[in-house]
């Protein structure tokens, strides 16, 4: 039997998807302000950026914690999530993130990948 695989983590794409998800939330928090009419509509940039700051700086421990291995049957995720490799019906990319998607319909989230291509590659190949 050969040795499983594991997917970690990686801080750079946590850091990433982070910033993106900063962006994003600085420009909403604006057009909301903006659009309530609102004379501060700055004041969004900054309270977006606080908001993910912070749930990404309480978060960081746990996420960078979450490994997935991968034997020659089952996918095993944090939690415990078990998911026989001959149950996956679709394996897509979200970002940094690989979704696993089971032919029952249940959907797991591999997260903060390095190189998510690699990681449904490899997903990919072990299915056949």
């Amino acid at each position: 039997m050969a040795d499983p695989v594991t997917f970690s983590p990686d801080k750079r794409a946590y850091i990433r998807t982070n910033t993106w998800l900063a962006a994003g939330a600085m420009a909403a928090a604006m057009v909301i302000l903006w659009l309530i009419g609102n004379p501060y509509v700055w004041t969004g940039a900054p309270a977006g950026l606080a908001a993910v700051g912070v749930r990404a700086w309480y978060l960081a421990s746990e996420e960078m914690a979450a490994n997935w291995q991968m034997s020659e049957t089952n996918l095993t995720g944090p939690g415990p999530r078990v998911v026989p490799l001959n149950q996956i019906k679709a394996v897509n990319i979200m970002g940094s993130f690989v979704q696993i998607v089971t032919k029952g319909g249940d959907k797991h989230l591999i997260k903060y990948q390095a190189d998510p291509a690699a990681t449904k590659a490899a997903i990919e190949r072990a299915m056949a």
